[in-house]
């Protein structure tokens, strides 16, 4: 039963999702938007790969092929980050002028996706223990992302995120105030994962257990 329920959540989210996504690169399409801006949000960065994971993930269940550590990884890494992303924009952002994004694109990428891809790691734990070398490597990815952002920000005048944008926060100081917060929640949201994960991995263990029985 929890194999058929999470099969139908995340091939359900991921067309959602995908279909969220298309809409706005239409609308971005017809409104001159540009395409690198548009790929350059972290949300539609995280939808992408989220929906992908789900995609494999779904046909991995169908096909009773477990995947190994190296997918629990990647796994988490999208459980990580698109939680991340509904905790920063309902706590930031939910007054925040969302210009051209339909609200009902909206409420999949910063809602939906966030709390589905955390019941299903709850539904579904990982059948191996998460290390932490894999919990600090999560991190790198949201690093190398808040540089990209501000430094491109600076030099072609576009900020995804207001408080990537020294005119908003009061210069870079609050810039870089902004960014050690965010990355400290990561963190913590990383660590949080990862030891919820492994607090289950015996219950994903026999999922998998369960799910090779049933071919036999």
């Amino acid at each position: 039963m929890r194999h058929t329920l999470a099969v139908v959540l995340r091939l359900a989210a991921a067309a959602a999702s995908v279909a969220g996504v298309i809409t706005q690169l239409v609308i971005a399409v017809q409104t001159h938007f540009g395409l690198v801006d548009f790929f350059s949000y972290f949300t539609t960065l995280s939808n992408l790969f989220g929906s992908v994971v789900f995609v494999v993930g779904a046909v991995a269940i169908l096909r009773s092929r477990p995947l190994g550590p190296r997918w629990e990884a990647i796994r988490g890494a999208s459980v990580v980050y698109l939680a991340f992303v509904g905790i920063v924009f309902n706590t930031l952002l939910a007054n925040a002028d969302l210009g051209g994004l339909k609200p009902w694109v909206n409420v999949v990428h910063h809602m939906v996706m966030p709390l589905v891809v955390v019941i299903d790691w709850l539904l579904l734990p990982p059948a191996t223990r998460v290390r932490w070398r894999t919990a600090w490597l999560w991190v790198i990815v949201p690093v190398a992302y808040t540089v990209y952002s501000v430094v491109r920000g600076a030099i072609v005048d576009f900020y995804c995120y207001p408080f990537f944008n020294p005119a908003r926060v009061g210069g870079y100081g609050g810039v870089a105030l902004y960014c050690v917060v965010l990355l400290a929640a990561f963190i913590v949201l990383a660590i949080a994962v990862r030891a919820v994960g492994n607090a289950l991995s015996g219950r994903g263990r026999s999922a998998v257990r369960e799910a090779d029985a049933t071919t036999l």
